[in-house]
């Protein structure tokens, strides 16, 4: 009998980490220390006041465990694509525009070849961002890094700053119903449910597969694709939001669609129903590759753990939502109305045929 396969089981547990988000309230206590004005709450990170009617955003995120299929592929050109857009994408919630990026890489070893590697797509993802990357870090921490390879074993995060003028910050709230959710095409994977992917596609965790097999429904290596680095949506946020009124910005990382509940925080009595996928195959390998090994992933499961396509949104009036297609579509990426707001509270999604209810 097939059992269920969940992200806890992969080894993150959401519910465990929602407790741990707790202890987050502690840090409230720093905020009197903010010298131009109270911090701003918003619904997915704070900012804070710099000079009159200009506030920073300040984001720091890591790749996660996406460097270990670097290492299995023995690639390491893209990683730093991916550590660039996990910050750049955050920073833009808020409306702010990314201003530099600072990197720190503890590694089992700076070793120059690998160091060139992961800088030469540092290098990419600012560049796409339209960053300076005035400093950074790598230490060589071979007691707390350990590498699949020996030698190789490195773990990287990026620090962006954005800069956003009052009158430009997208707070998340004014949400209503009939407003329009406008779904920016991801690249496939980005760097969200990795683990659980891992540990279904790949020998080495557990999984059915070698990583340079290459899959029925994919057009190369298995491991290349779950490599392919994560889109970066700074200039097709910053153009839409700067023609029309953008009511909330959200990032579709760790647990993916839950993240809309963050919203209805700040726009009381609302809810979200989405009704257009068009999952890239990949999402459709891990499924099937877990049935395969007499494991389920449900559909709801799926939806709480990858962007299923979609890697960024954006919420609008429903009079702005061909407006800011047609916007997002001149800046080169794929978008188009995936869901709506709604007055019946909760997270429903419609997919193949059926309505899933994540929350």
């Amino acid at each position: 009998m097939s059992e269920k396969f969940t992200y806890a089981q992969a080894g993150v547990d959401r519910e465990l980490r929602a407790e741990s988000k707790k202890a987050l309230q502690i840090l409230r206590e720093t905020y009197r220390f903010s010298s131009y004005g109270g911090v701003v709450q918003l619904p997915y990170g704070n900012i804070f006041p710099f000079g009159e009617n200009r506030y920073l955003d300040l984001v720091i995120e890591g790749v996660g465990t996406k460097v270990l299929v670097a290492q299995l592929a023995e690639k390491y050109d893209t990683i730093g694509v991916d550590a660039v857009a996990l910050a750049v994408n955050d920073v833009i919630r808020s409306g702010a525009k990314p201003l530099a990026i600072a990197d720190n890489i503890h590694a089992q070893v700076s070793d120059p070849y690998l160091v060139g590697e992961w800088l030469k797509g540092i290098a990419k993802g600012a560049e796409e961002a339209e960053c300076v990357v005035p400093s950074g870090e790598i230490g060589d921490v071979a007691e707390v890094v350990r590498g699949l390879v020996e030698g190789k074993g490195f773990d990287m995060v990026v620090a962006t700053i954005g800069e956003v003028a009052r009158e430009k910050i997208i707070y998340g709230k004014d949400i209503k119903a009939g407003d329009s959710v406008i779904g920016l095409r991801s690249s496939g994977i980005h760097s969200n449910g990795v683990s659980l992917a891992r540990k279904i596609l790949f020998k080495k965790w557990g999984g059915l597969y070698e990583p340079h097999d290459i899959l029925e429904g994919l057009d190369r290596e298995v491991v290349l694709e779950v490599l392919e680095p994560m889109k970066i949506y700074v200039k097709p946020l910053l153009k839409v939001a700067d023609a029309l009124k953008v009511k909330a910005a959200v990032h579709i990382t760790g647990d993916a669609y839950l993240k809309f509940d963050n919203l209805t925080r700040f726009s009381k009595g609302i809810g979200f129903e989405f009704d257009k996928f068009k999952p890239q195959p990949i999402f459709e390998v891990i499924q099937k590759t877990a049935s395969k090994l007499g494991r389920i992933i449900s559909d709801e499961e799926m939806f709480k753990t990858f962007n299923m396509g979609w890697g960024f949104a954006i919420v609008v009036d429903k009079k702005d939502g061909d407006k800011a297609i047609d916007i997002l579509e001149k800046t080169g990426v794929q978008a188009e109305q995936i869901g709506s707001v709604t007055s019946s509270q909760g997270i429903k999604i419609q997919y193949r045929g059926k309505k899933i209810i994540l929350k």
